[in-house]
C-alpha cells in the first residue's frame, strides 16, 4: 500500500517552504500536485509525489528578505534581555553598510529571525531571515554548515588540548560533533563547528582550562563577514548562498 503523508510536511521536509507557508499556498490555490491543483487544508499525497508551486508561489517566495550584521558585544541576538538592546534595532536605513542588487524598504524588513545566535559578549556575522527554509538550513537538526569563529583566549595550550577540543567533549549531556581547532598564534584560536549550543565555545575551553577574551564569527557556510563594518548591515546578495 503506497506511503500517504500530509501535503505541507512534505513540502517542508522537501525544504520547498515551512509548513506554515505551505498551508497558505495551499489555501490561495498556488500548489500543484502531480498536475493537479491542491485546495484542501490537511490534503495526503504519495510520499514522492511531484509538487509543483505556481507563479504566485514563487514570488512571494523571492521576496523574502535576508540580511547579514556585524554584530557588536552588548547586543543580544534573540531574546530581549533588561537592560540590553536586541540586535534587530541596528537594522536601520542609517546602518544600512551597501545595497547590492535590493532596494531598502523599511516594511519589508519586519518580521525578522535569527538564524544562528550570538551571545551577548560575541561579536561578528549574524543572519537575520524571513526565509523558514533558509533558517533551517543554516540552524536545523540535521544542518550540516560550518560556522568560523576567531577566538582570543588566555591560559596555557599544547596539542592535546587542541585534540580535545576537535573530539572528546560533551555538553550539557550530550556529545558534540567533531570541531575543528587550529592556534593561529599565542593567543587565538579559529575554531569551527556544524552546531551551536548556547554558549559552546566558552564552555569548551572552560573544559580545558582555557578562558575566552573574545568572540567573533567571521563565516557561516560560504558566506564571509568579510568588509561589513561593526554594528552595520546589508543584504544577502542573490548570488550568495550558504
Amino acid at each position: 500500500m503506497q506511503e500517504l503523508i500530509r501535503l505541507s510536511k512534505l513540502m517542508s521536509l522537501r525544504n520547498i517552504c515551512s509548513r506554515r507557508e505551505a498551508e497558505y499556498f495551499i489555501e490561495n490555490k498556488q500548489v500543484m500536485v502531480d498536475s493537479k491543483l491542491i485546495t484542501e487544508q490537511g490534503t495526503k499525497v504519495s510520499i514522492d509525489a511531484k509538487i509543483t508551486l505556481l507563479d504566485a508561489a514563487k514570488k512571494k517566495q523571492n521576496e523574502k528578505v535576508t540580511v547579514l550584521l556585524n554584530k557588536p558585544v552588548g547586543y543580544v541576538s534573540c531574546m530581549p534581555e533588561k537592560g540590553y538592546k536586541q540586535a534587530s534595532e541596528l537594522i536601520t536605513k542609517e546602518n544600512l553598510h551597501r545595497t547590492g542588487n535590493q532596494t531598502y524598504k523599511h516594511f519589508k524588513l519586519d518580521k525578522l529571525s535569527v538564524a544562528g545566535r550570538l551571545d551577548i559578549d560575541s561579536k561578528g556575522l549574524l543572519v537575520l531571515t524571513q526565509d523558514g527554509v533558509l533558517a533551517k538550513k543554516i540552524i536545523g537538526e540535521n544542518s550540516n554548515i560550518e560556522k568560523e569563529y576567531l577566538v582570543r583566549f588566555s591560559g596555557e595550550i599544547d596539542d592535546s588540548k587542541i585534540k580535545e577540543l576537535c573530539f572528546g567533549l560533551s555538553l550539557y549531556g550530550k556529545d558534540l560533533k567533531k570541531a575543528k581547532v587550529k592556534l593561529l598564534n599565542e593567543d587565538i584560536l579559529q575554531v569551527i563547528l556544524k552546531e551551536g549550543k548556547k554558549r559552546q565555545i566558552r564552555k569548551m575551553l572552560e573544559a580545558v582550562d582555557l578562558k575566552v577574551l573574545s568572540l567573533k564569527r567571521v563565516r557561516i557556510g560560504k558566506v564571509t563577514l568579510s568588509d561589513l563594518p561593526l554594528g552595520k548591515w546589508r543584504f544577502l546578495d542573490k548570488s550568495e548562498e550558504f
